[in-house]
């Protein structure tokens, strides 16, 4: 048996030499090196258009076409900033109470040299007063205690404030931009069994003003900046700040 191996293994040996010099090619029809064939030549397409470049041919092409898309980017950006100047800038001064606002308006319209005609206008705004629905101003702590026991009873929405200072300790049983809301929240509140309660008044109904560039282009914008005057406040800067 093992004499019968060895014969195997020996002629498996030969017939693995055999094929490695390409003896059995013409029996097995399969080559040992198939890319060393001719045939490969046959088959190519054009191999004189084939042209290696050179590595710094590759940098060159992608510089030329980024070249393009930069100069889009630089000329939105150049066009967005033309955009913004002719649109111009807003610039406001205030606000200022009514009467403050007539010193203000006289020392624009007394500046020279003047500001072109129609260059900037008064703005006024109407700002609602403020009226709260209020219990106390309590002695002290205790007393606020107590009350807080008696009113839970009642179930009637109220807090305790922290501010202002001259209504601390005290109670809100809410806020009222209208005087009149503000009385009829109170008499509710009487319905439901709470007596003391007042309403007092917050802030008083007032007429703000401002002073305002809507476009000022680039040489009225210096020129506004630039003013410094007591009855202007801290002048002119960018609206909405």
């Amino acid at each position: 048996m093992l004499q019968r191996l060895v014969i195997l293994l020996i002629l498996a040996n030969l017939l693995f030499f055999a094929w490695s010099r390409g003896w059995l090619e013409q029996i097995t029809g399969s080559r040992v090196h198939p890319e060393r064939e001719p045939e490969r030549l046959t088959r190519q397409v054009n191999p004189g258009l084939v042209v290696i470049l050179p590595p710094s041919a590759a940098p060159a092409s992608n510089g030329s076409s980024a070249g393009p898309g930069a100069a889009a980017s630089a000329a939105v950006s150049a066009a967005a900033a033309s955009s913004v100047s002719a649109a111009g800038t807003c610039l406001e001064a205030g606000p200022f109470a009514t009467g403050a606002a007539v010193s203000a308006v006289a020392a624009m319209e007394a500046l020279q040299p003047a500001l072109p005609p129609g260059s900037w206008v008064e703005v006024k705004t109407e700002r609602p007063g403020s009226w709260m629905v209020y219990m106390g101003r309590f002695p002290n702590r205790d007393a606020l205690a107590k009350k807080d026991e008696e009113l839970k009873r009642t179930r009637v929405s109220y807090e305790s404030l922290t501010a202002p200072a001259d209504l601390v300790p005290g109670f809100s049983f809410g806020r009222h931009d209208d005087r009149a809301a503000a009385d009829r929240a109170l008499e509710q509140l009487g319905q439901r069994g709470v007596r003391s309660a007042r309403v007092v008044e917050l802030s008083a109904p007032a007429t703000q003003h401002m002073l305002r560039a809507e476009r000022a282009d680039p040489a009225l914008a210096a020129q506004l900046t630039a003013l410094r005057s007591p009855v202007l406040g801290r002048g002119f800067v960018p609206c909405g700040n």
